[in-house]
């Protein structure tokens, strides 16, 4: 499969981007109007990371070939280490020969599963949602899903008020299916390529590492490097984790997490990445 990545040579200050999201998974952004918005940016390399999605790496490489933009394959997973949200980003697997898939599908079906267990479960408390536009949400990717049920009950007239909508569908079993952290770091792996802990410092729901939990962590999975650069780290937080992979010889990453035109890519310099780029068979100098 043809690619603008392969032998490509960036200068340290030309712009990147490692973690972009569209349509595919939940992001606003079509795959035509981010590609389209980079490249009038003047972005020289990007990494489109929607979540679970291991199946469109091959149509976004043909796209992004046809607007004549460098993008890696890529992915953000859906994982969990001792019970905990923790995603992780899966950088330079082969889109043709793609052992993520699987899980990734995975993923797919048990959130459909438990979407529609969540709305059995509402209808049994008198909140019954039309089946016409259950289905509508059952078509969504599995990570806009909950946000889509959220705003089916809105339209309704439930969970406008206390408890709200998200209250309503935690109360009625919702959970974000997960794959074990160990579980999708070998598969990435086997398929040639590198993994990343997604955004470590963010919190919101997701763990919060510090240098000793990282220590843990390392201990049981053999994670490859960090997202050190992401708007919600603190300055504190970025010092620390690029101390911690210099330390450890480990990979770092620098990712807007943009889901649309109001959180825009951010023109990270490359040599913020050099170590993974040139991992990926792409130099810096």
């Amino acid at each position: 499969m043809k690619s603008l990545t392969r032998h490509r040579v960036l200068s340290p200050g030309a712009f990147i981007d490692l973690q972009l999201h569209t349509t595919y998974s939940d992001g606003a952004w079509t795959p035509e109007q981010l590609m389209d918005y980079l490249v009038s940016e003047q972005f020289s390399l990007v990494a489109i990371t929607d979540h679970d999605r291991a199946d469109t790496a091959a149509a976004l490489q043909e796209l992004a070939v046809a607007k004549q933009l460098a993008l890696l394959t890529a992915v953000e997973m859906s994982t969990s280490w001792r019970g905990e949200l923790t995603d992780v980003l899966c950088y330079g697997f082969d889109p043709e020969k793609n052992e993520l898939l699987s899980l990734a599908q995975d993923i797919t079906r048990r959130q459909a599963e438990n979407t529609r267990e969540v709305c059995e479960n509402l209808r049994k408390t008198g909140i019954s949602l039309p089946l016409d536009e259950l289905d509508v949400v059952l078509a969504k990717p599995s990570a806009q899903q909950p946000h889509e049920l959220v705003a089916l009950l809105k339209k309704r007239g439930y969970g406008t008020g206390e408890p709200s909508a998200g209250r309503l569908i935690t109360n009625a079993g919702f959970f974000w299916a997960t794959n074990e952290m160990a579980a999708v770091v070998d598969t990435t792996h086997r398929s040639g390529a590198v993994c990343l802990l997604a955004h470590p410092g963010r919190g919101d729901g997701f763990t919060c590492y510090d240098v000793n939990l990282l220590d843990e962590l390392r201990g049981q999975v053999p994670i490859d490097g960090l997202e050190v650069y992401y708007p919600a780290h603190t300055p504190e937080q970025i010092a620390m984790y690029l101390e911690y992979a210099r330390k450890h010889h480990l990979l770092t990453s620098s990712g807007s997490d943009s889901h649309g035109p109001e959180k825009k890519p951010i023109k990270y310099q490359a040599q913020l990445s050099r170590h993974l780029l040139e991992r990926l068979g792409i130099q810096v100098q």
